[in-house]
């Protein structure tokens, strides 16, 4: 009976092993999927647990005029693309470009709509780019956790861990080295919060609005003289965008403030590139300004991130 109860054991510990071993397959499998390489690098789209939805604030769903949005259907979406481009220089400091998206957008129409990743990559710099899904196809601004005091640290922590987790870098000790907060219309909202109560205000060095300052003028401006960041602000005529555009300008101006002001059909590289503070007017329509001359990708290559 000592010699069955035993082979038993041993057959129980088999079976045990092998099941084992068949859900690390499986995870594996899984994260394995969950890695799209790319002619330009590889794309990780993984779920955060400090994404910005679920939150509390949206539990209960969103009514923006008439129109109800459950949280079920529009936030509760965890995703996070990040994308590491190819020939990327693997250092003990990375550096980082986090998009925001504006209404009604996801994580994968974004990258797609706006060539985010052919844009970045062509760029030929040496960082990450990281786009996290905001409200899931919603006329909404609200950023949830990135909203929250340190939020911003807390994704930006996770983000780091997330590329070793996942095979996308090696296991190292890395530092957080500069980032850029870069949004297009209602993604303004989100990065305005980041900035003010954020956690990483010291690590952002440039900021990025695509027809995007339709409040919050404050919080960016503080923000540029507090850390003499670069603040590039592209906006339209009929983006809505225009009227709190000026009046930052004339604040300026009213302040002895230097500033730059182009005509984004004629503005070159090397006028982007120059002064810490450039305001771009735009004869394009709203959802055109961040690809439809790649304008992504020139302030990518103007930025001061540092190349491969």
């Amino acid at each position: 009976m000592r010699t069955i109860s035993n082979w038993r054991k041993c057959l129980f510990g088999l079976l045990i092993g092998l099941s084992v071993a068949v859900a690390s397959r499986a995870m594996d499998v899984s994260s394995s999927m969950q890695i799209q390489l790319l002619p330009q690098g590889k794309l990780l789209m993984v779920p955060f647990d400090s994404a910005p939805f679920p939150h509390p604030f949206r539990a209960g769903g969103y009514t923006y005029h008439t129109n109800f949005y459950s949280a079920s259907e529009h936030y509760s979406d965890r995703t996070v693309g990040i994308f590491v481009p190819k020939g990327f220089r693997v250092t003990s400091r990375l550096d980082f470009i986090v998009h925001f998206h504006g209404w009604r957008h996801s994580v994968a129409g974004t990258l797609a709509e706006y060539k985010l990743i052919e844009q970045f990559a062509a760029s030929g710099k040496n960082a990450i780019l990281i786009v996290p899904q905001g409200p899931l196809n919603v006329t909404d601004s609200f950023g949830g956790k990135l909203e929250d005091t340190n939020g911003f640290k807390n994704f930006m922590d996770e983000a780091v861990r997330q590329l070793c987790d996942r095979g996308m870098l090696p296991r190292g000790d890395f530092q957080i080295g500069d980032i850029i907060l870069s949004g297009h219309s209602g993604g303004y909202h989100v990065m305005a919060a980041i900035l003010d109560h954020g956690g990483m205000s010291g690590k952002i060095q440039e900021v990025w609005l695509f027809d995007a300052l339709y409040e919050s003028a404050n919080i960016f401006s503080s923000w540029q003289k507090n850390q003499d960041g670069r603040l590039l602000n592209i906006y339209t005529d009929h983006g809505g965008t225009r009227e709190e555009t000026e009046q930052l300008m004339a604040a300026y101006r009213a302040a002895g403030v230097k500033y730059s002001w182009l005509e984004e059909n004629r503005c070159t590289r090397k006028d982007i590139q120059n002064g810490k503070i450039i305001f771009i007017h735009s004869d394009l329509v709203h959802n055109d300004v961040v690809s439809r001359r790649d304008e992504f990708r020139r302030f990518v290559e103007t930025s001061g991130l540092a190349s491969q």
